[in-house]
């Protein structure tokens, strides 16, 4: 294992759940602006459509994952800078 896959697993771990939360803040954000409610509902909300069930967790899966790759990338080249080695 090498020294930036071993730098990288903390520094991964702290950026994912800022992530995560950072991810969800987003996603409530945009939801007020696009939805008809301030909260997004859920798969089993019986007040809620198909389709406005589906648009959000479409939307917030989208988020979720651009946010991930954005951090992980992040991450990844801030190790990168630090080590020299790419964390694989």
């Amino acid at each position: 294992m090498n020294a930036a896959r071993i730098a990288y697993r903390p520094v991964g771990m702290v950026l994912g759940a800022a992530g995560g939360m950072l991810a969800g803040a987003l996603f409530k954000r945009v939801w007020k602006a696009v939805g008809n409610a301030d909260d997004a509902p859920n798969a089993t909300d019986r007040d809620r459509g198909w389709t406005e069930v589906l648009v959000a967790a479409t939307l917030q899966g989208a988020i979720f994952a651009a946010v991930k790759a954005a951090v992980d990338r992040g991450g990844a080249t801030a190790v990168h800078r630090l080590t020299g080695s790419w964390p694989d």
